[in-house]
């Protein structure tokens, strides 16, 4: 059904010329929110149309899902794809309700007005992933470059306590193998664990700043997972926490620091165990390609909210409370990786909980 007259012609063509001029002005003006720029589109695109009281705009990107009105269980409809980076992910429809509209009411311009702000949108989208990349990208360096310099930090403080730690301990056995009353003897046994305790610290502050010796060798992996599960096992039933271990390639080998390794295995299954609720799973999955080979860490805990994934990795940072944790565990994880020229990245387990994946390459 076609307009009948050259006037009604002309003004669809102005709706039309209308309707570019102002989703070109949203894209200029977006803040940044795609939401509401989508949701502006969508309300402008819908006047475009001959019958705009009974048009339903409807756009799908990826999560975004816009609808200008409620959609009738029936619909007559006008597509475009949404093309990002030459994928498909998503469309953009223009409804008029069934039976009361047919095919016949759509004009053939609107169709090429659709496939013209599908495009725009292609563009306005893609500008938005980019950026988000470069903030990203930005941003990690940036916490690349503040770990370096705590690495050297805390290189520095290692080295300076180990002296008078080592001291502490000497003179406190020394005094130990002398007869002391029962106070006395209690209160150097204070003074012992805690030196105990500091040089654990100081420990992994080396680890953190990568001053720790390491002894690197082709080593199969399987064993030394199964090793630090077997060793962890009264912990998962005190807690009454399970696991699943899915080996993709039992005789896979890598060449690494065992000590290091297995220390980055224990932390993060510790990690992963103080979250776990009762009752729930935490999954080890092990799997490589011809240059890497990747280790995911599964929980179903409460995750890790999107405020604190940039300083998970730093020293002292913890979200245990005070006497539960050193804030180190996590950050000497990514030192003993970092110095295994690997990565760690953190992502959400859906529907909770949190993904710790190891990159690391087979061969140094």
């Amino acid at each position: 059904m076609f307009p009948n007259s050259t006037k009604e012609q002309l003004k669809e063509r102005i709706k039309e010329l209308e309707c570019l001029y102002e989703i070109s002005t949203i894209i200029n003006q977006s803040e940044g929110n795609v939401n509401s720029t989508f949701e502006e589109i969508c309300l402008s695109l819908k006047k475009a149309w001959r019958f705009p009281h009974s048009a339903i705009v409807e756009l799908k990107v990826e999560e975004y899902h816009i609808f200008t009105d409620s959609l009738p269980p029936k619909t007559v409809f006008q597509y475009a794809k949404i093309l990002i980076f030459k994928q498909e992910m998503g469309y953009l429809k223009v409804h008029y309700p069934s039976p009361q509209f047919s095919q016949d009411n759509f004009l053939s311009e609107e169709l090429i007005l659709l496939f013209t702000i599908a495009n725009d949108i292609n563009g306005y989208y893609e500008k938005h992933l980019n950026k988000e990349r470069e903030a990203f990208v930005k941003q990690n360096a940036e916490r690349v470059d503040r770990l370096s310099i705590l690495g050297e930090i805390t290189a520095g403080i290692a080295h300076e306590l180990n002296t008078p730690l080592g001291n502490i301990l000497g003179f406190s056995e020394l005094i130990s193998q002398k007869e002391l009353d029962e106070q006395s003897a209690q209160d150097l046994k204070k003074i012992i664990s805690a030196a105990i305790y500091s040089r654990e610290i100081v420990k992994k502050l080396m680890f953190f700043s990568c001053e720790m010796p390491r002894s690197m060798e082709m080593l199969k992996i399987e064993p030394i997972v199964t090793q630090v599960l077997s060793f962890l096992e009264p912990k998962f039933k005190m807690q009454q926490v399970s696991y699943q271990l899915d080996f993709e390639n039992s005789k896979l080998e890598a060449r690494l620091d065992n000590i290091q390794f297995t220390q980055v295995l224990f932390n993060l299954l510790l990690n992963s165990l103080y979250v776990s609720p009762v009752g729930s799973t935490i999954y080890i999955k092990v799997f490589n390609d011809e240059k890497f080979f990747y280790l995911e860490i599964i929980d179903e805990g409460p995750g890790v909210s999107i405020e604190i994934k940039s300083s998970i990795f730093e020293p002292f940072f913890t979200t245990k409370p005070l006497g539960d944790g050193t804030g180190l565990g996590l950050s000497v994880v990514h030192g003993i990786i970092k110095s295994h020229k690997g990565a760690i990245e953190i992502s959400d387990n859906k529907p909770n909980g949190a993904i710790f994946k190891i990159t690391l390459p087979l061969y140094l």
